[in-house]
């Protein structure tokens, strides 16, 4: 075997190892990463033939994590792991959106990207080493490509970046985002702050390339030690006659389309798709088949041209706007009165509808992954169906697009919703039209949504997603970019915030040596874009409504002690069923540190109250002097023992039971009968409860009388016996008595 090893030192001190030459030896390009104990296997296969008719980049990229990592077993009935979770698409999403650019244009051979993660540790992140060790498999491979790349995380704790932090440094960070890069040029970004400035976030990017540069250099010299060449490879037939013809024939029609400003996009698609189809109908009859896949190639490249010649040289956009212009926004609140919130917000033609759920802890997403357990109380579910762009197809479920869309928007306006929270709360955003910017349109209705539920977020979020067109000479910031300008374009940056920062951005860029200036001023430009429509979102809806919608659940919280949490369950979870049965409350209890906290949702206030009122008779500890409504349990002969609290009996002995005298037990109590009672004592050494019934009750007119006149009597003779101060026993005569006589047993 011909193992190389090469290594990257953390300013921390930490190590990152990069080997090949190990393990997979089959695969065109693997590389094993290991930081501490974490240690994830990147390979990359790719065929050596494109297919036929193939005029893309048939790239798949998955990130998986083996349960034994960490040494646990996977859930479920097959105890295997199974389909991606949404950590593995988001975390394959990054690797994805970094590498894909950086493939030749001409090369369209299907290539299989896989990272494994075989050994994890709980403060090592993997997710900020998956794309070094992707772009390392394909850096000692024969596979062509424009890199090498690397990821990194960067982080702000106490004022201070950090790249790739550990997981308990990560949770107190008011930024987080991951960036990739090249040696020269920024690739993308994805994360979230806690409503950064905008040069905050340039600074946090600069400080990430310099990192990832160290990293590629050492790829560079992972790769030369290798040595293996790059394959030769030919994907395209090309037919450079046909392409200038094309050219020449249709460059002035296709700007004249872009030219006309339309805003309708089936329509322009129309028209654009007319220019093509003329020029393949000038063609002879018997070329036209075989020429068809190259003329849509070309055409392609005019139509791409013409539209951003046109916003380059005139300013002029597809759809008539101006470089900063939004598209006209309508939105409303409160459009269904079945969700507990529910929103419409349009931007052009594209439009998302969401709507809000409460609920309680019951419905807290549950995350059991290999590296990550624990619960989520805020969800956000983004879908977007085939109708919102008008395509004749079925809905086949959810797919990485929507789970990365959905994350975005979710990473946007997670830190607004209040602090400690009591409620689950759920946000779906379903697309009715999209062109272009839907998951900026999600936070924009997703923040709508929480208001008309009444949830008080700190600040209203509002998104844009911003594009570029450039030709290294001249460039265009676009705000508010349609579908063709994102495809079309060279950027496509989305940035979600509050009227006093970032919350979230994502950022692909599809262009080398893009300058830090034209970063700044799209973020700006952004800036300047989102408090515009914050102005609308205000109009619509100034505030949270003051209250919950009526059919929405009130939550009521309780504190009680740890050891309490046992009796309001009961055994076999009889006490809190039998409450939730009478109440009509849902009760969920969690046990943290010394203290249970009993949450009791329901849809009336009369529910709450009856549920309140039985946990607090549980949980409140008895006290003498108080008294209390009990069930007599037991009859014995000196008394009877009540439950006066849940769980708790005390002993009504026979004397406590009336003023006058009670023969038996049984002449007045029965078991099962209801009994007012007063807790007069509690043992100090047994702990046990002992209750009266008689002191709750009027005495006899005849009993009052004698206790007054007893009362008098004793009195008098403490007036005759009190003859002033006793002798000292000292001064008194001594009385002999002579000798006692000895007891009776001692004389037997």
């Amino acid at each position: 075997m011909n193992i190389i090893e090469k290594s990257i030192t953390l300013k921390d001190g930490r190590v990152i190892t990069l080997e090949t030459g190990k393990l997979a030896k089959q695969a065109d390009g693997a590389v094993m990463l290991k930081m501490g104990n974490t240690m994830l296997l990147a390979t990359v296969c790719s065929a050596q033939e494109a297919g036929p008719d193939v005029d893309f980049m048939p790239l798949s990229v998955d990130y998986k994590e083996k349960f034994s990592a960490v040494g646990r077993f996977p859930g479920g009935f097959t105890r295997r792991e199974g389909r991606a979770s949404d950590y593995e698409i988001l975390v394959s999403r990054l690797i994805d959106r970094a590498l894909r650019p950086l493939f030749p244009d001409d090369y369209h051979a299907e290539t299989f990207v896989q990272v494994t993660l075989y050994s994890a540790d709980e403060e090592s992140m993997p997710d900020c080493l998956a794309g070094l060790a992707a772009s390392a498999a394909i850096a000692v491979s024969d596979i062509p490509f424009h890199g090498p790349i690397s990821e990194v995380r960067v982080a702000r704790v106490n004022g201070e970046f950090m790249i790739n932090p550990t997981k308990s440094e990560l949770a107190t960070a008011d930024l987080d985002i991951m960036v990739a890069a090249t040696y020269e040029n920024i690739m993308m970004v994805e994360g979230e702050m806690n409503e950064v400035s905008e040069k905050e976030m340039l600074d946090a990017i600069k400080f990430a390339h310099e990192a990832i540069k160290d990293h590629c250099l050492v790829q560079m010299e992972l790769a030369k030690a290798v040595n293996k060449e790059k394959r030769a490879y030919c994907h395209e037939v090309n037919d450079e006659e046909l392409r200038k013809d094309i050219w020449a024939k249709c460059y002035d029609k296709a700007y004249a389309v872009a030219r006309q400003c339309n805003a309708d996009k089936h329509l322009r698609e129309r028209l654009f798709t007319e220019v093509k189809e003329g020029y393949l109908e000038s063609l002879p009859e018997e070329e036209r088949e075989a020429k068809k896949n190259m003329v849509s190639r070309y055409y392609h490249d005019v139509e791409k041209e013409a539209v951003r010649r046109m916003i380059l040289d005139e300013g002029l956009r597809l759809d008539g706007r101006t470089t900063e212009q939004i598209r006209p926004i309508w939105c409303e609140a409160g459009p269904l009165p079945g969700p507990h919130g529910s929103s419409i917000f349009t931007r052009g033609e594209t439009q998302s509808l969401s709507t809000v759920t409460l609920g309680t802890k019951l419905d807290e997403k549950i995350i059991d992954e290999a590296t990550e357990q624990g619960k989520e109380k805020f969800l956000l579910h983004y879908n977007f169906p085939p109708f919102s762009t008008g395509e004749a197809k079925a809905s086949r479920g959810v797919g990485r697009r929507e789970v990365g869309h959905g994350n975005l928007a979710h990473r946007a306006l997670k830190r607004m919703l209040p602090d400690n929270y009591p409620y689950t709360v759920r946000v779906v955003s379903d697309i009715l039209e999209s062109n272009g910017s839907s998951s900026m349109a999600t936070v924009c209705a997703g923040t709508l949504a929480l208001m008309d539920a009444g949830i008080p977020i700190k600040k209203p979020v509002t998104g844009i997603a911003m594009g570029l067109i450039t030709d290294n000479e001249k460039y265009a910031v676009l705000s508010d970019i349609l579908g063709d300008e994102d495809h079309l374009g060279d950027m496509d940056f989305k940035v979600t915030g509050t009227v006093d920062g970032i919350t979230a951005t994502q950022m692909d860029i599809k262009v080398d040596g893009l300058p830090y200036e034209i970063l700044e001023k799209a973020l700006d430009q952004a800036r300047r874009g989102r408090l515009h429509i914050m102005n609308i979102i205000k109009e619509t809806l100034p505030e949270p409504r003051p209250d919950l919608k009526p059919h929405a659940p009130r939550m009521v919280t309780l504190t009680v002690d740890k050891d309490q949490i046992g009796a309001i369950i009961g055994p076999g979870g009889k006490i809190i069923q039998d409450i939730q049965e009478k109440s009509g409350a849902v009760i969920v209890i969690e046990e943290v540190g010394n203290q249970g906290i009993v949450d009791i949702a329901a849809t009336n206030a009369e529910s709450i109250e009856i549920a309140v009122a039985r946990i607090k008779a549980i949980a409140c500890k008895p006290e003498v002097g108080e008294i209390y409504e009990g069930v007599v349990k037991t009859i014995t002969a000196f008394g009877a023992f009540v439950e006066f609290l849940p769980g708790k009996d005390g002993l009504l002995h026979v004397s406590e039971i009336d003023h006058k005298r009670v023969e038996k037990v049984e002449d007045v109590l029965k078991e099962g009968d209801r009994v007012r009672v007063k807790l007069i004592d509690i043992d100090p050494k047994t702990g046990k409860f002992k209750l009266s019934r008689k002191v709750l009750l009027p005495k006899p007119e005849g009993m009052e009388q004698n206790d007054r006149q007893n009362r008098g009597e004793r009195q008098d003779r403490g007036e005759r016996q009190d003859r002033g101060p006793r002798q000292d026993r000292g001064d008194r005569p001594h009385r002999d008595r002579g000798p006692r006589p000895e007891r009776k047993e001692n004389q037997e």
